[in-house]
């Protein structure tokens, strides 16, 4: 028997909670599965993404455990120090 989900009909937005989540590994040449709507950083440290809007990648220094509210589709390993990082996506 399938799962009861109460939220199937729901339409997705930016601020809605994910539908799935994903263990990132970090690549320089390899983007995720999927544009992720946010990261969950596990363990602290500076995440280098690229966002989705285009242009050069980014370092968000000194991240503390929690989540970041950027739209991205890589996580670089080059200049990303923390770790247990997931992607969050809709």
């Amino acid at each position: 028997m399938p799962i009861n989900d109460p939220y199937s009909a729901h339409a997705a937005s930016a601020s809605a909670p994910a539908r799935r989540a994903e263990a990132v590994t970090p690549s320089d040449t390899v983007d995720l599965s999927a544009v992720a709507k946010s990261l969950y950083v596990g363990g602290p440290g500076d995440v280098r993404v690229q966002p989705v809007g285009g242009g050069a990648a980014v370092t968000l220094a000194a991240h503390p455990i929690g989540y970041l509210p950027v739209q991205v589709s890589r996580v670089l390993a080059t200049g990303t120090t923390a770790t247990s990082i997931v992607a969050l996506f809709d």
